[in-house]
């Protein structure tokens, strides 16, 4: 990542954003390739798309990562599609074009699954036998085979990183119109607030909710995974608490072009990145919002057009409140006596 860091940002979260912020660009195909061979075993890659109802859009995501990252150059070793309960033909696409289809229930049997996300990815660590495991969301339209060796690059080539998030412009398309950053409501209304206030050591992440990222099996059979929308958040928090700041890391891929929800579906997946976030800050004892749980910055990004590259700007959170107006002698002057 380039462009200016504001000044507010700490001083642990600029040094992170210079040294752990990367394009996909940085590491050309055949560097990746040496480095997984050097690997071995450690550089086993699976892929694992969680679906359910996505047969308009799966197909081609696995047709991509097969024909650019399986054939063209065997970065990945596995690719799996999770099936959560589909009623369309998102099985039998996946299994078309290339992928290994599990169904959920097929997984870990004698537990019943509940639904989400998050149970799905959970569950794919038993089907999947890659050192590095990357989950990316099976709606997404125009892939491009760098939301997978971008993520995975880090992980190849810098031993100390465990997890990388993918970051990219995120544009809002409704209607026919198109909003070019007005994707991502929930994160920039919901998670980056809480992120900032209460994990200010975060505030670097561009896309803390992206469904795209990789992480070492090492890292993540220790995590554990909420079931619903609030995986993301959970995972990068308990991630930070496991393994610091210093472990994680992002990558630019460019754009993720993907189905938006409708205004009710994105209130019942704020309130449960909420609720993830409370049971955290209750497990680590930090729900009361003093001075030092509580972080009053509020760390944004947006894409300079000329330069390309994603600029931070820090802007503060205020908790001012005025006392009740009956108590403030001004008013109650101006009151008729009783």
């Amino acid at each position: 990542m380039h462009g200016e860091l504001t000044p507010a940002l700490l001083p642990e979260v600029a040094s992170w954003l210079r040294r752990r912020s990367w394009s996909a660009a940085d590491r050309p195909a055949q560097s990746l390739l040496a480095a997984k061979r050097a690997a071995g075993r450690a550089g086993t890659v699976s892929v694992v798309l969680p679906a359910l109802d996505e047969e308009s859009t799966v197909g081609e995501i696995v047709t991509v990562i097969r024909r650019e990252l399986m054939e063209r150059l065997p970065l990945v070793d596995e690719l799996v599609v999770v099936d959560s309960g589909s009623v369309d033909r998102t099985a039998r696409t996946a299994a078309e074009a290339g992928a290994r289809v599990v169904h959920r229930d097929a997984i870990l049997p004698r537990l019943p699954a509940a639904p989400g996300k998050g149970e799905v990815l959970w569950r794919s660590l038993l089907v999947t036998t890659g050192e590095i495991v990357c989950f990316i969301d099976a709606d997404l339209r125009e892939f491009d085979p760098a939301f997978v060796s971008g993520i995975v690059g880090p992980l190849l080539t810098e031993p100390g990183i465990q997890l990388v998030k993918a970051m990219y412009d995120r544009p809002l398309e409704t209607d026919g119109a198109v909003v070019p950053a007005g994707g991502g409501r929930v994160t920039e209304l919901v998670a980056r607030p809480l992120l900032n206030l209460h994990w200010p050591e975060l505030a670097g992440f561009v896309q803390p909710l992206g469904g795209e990222y990789a992480a070492r099996r090492s890292l993540l059979e220790k995590l554990p995974f909420p079931t619903g929308y609030g995986v993301e958040l959970g995972l990068l928090v308990d991630a930070l608490e496991t393994a610091g700041l210093d472990a994680l890391a992002q990558v630019d891929v460019g754009v993720r072009h993907h189905r938006h929800q409708d205004g009710q579906a994105l209130g019942r997946m704020a309130a449960t990145i909420y609720r993830t976030a409370l049971e955290r800050l209750d497990r680590t004892h930090r729900l009361k919002a003093s001075a030092d749980l509580v972080h009053p910055l509020l760390t944004q990004f947006s894409r300079d057009p000329d330069t390309r590259a994603f600029t931070a700007h820090t802007h503060p959170v205020g908790a001012l409140e005025r006392p009740p107006m009956h108590t403030v002698p001004e008013y109650a002057s101006r009151r008729p006596a009783d």
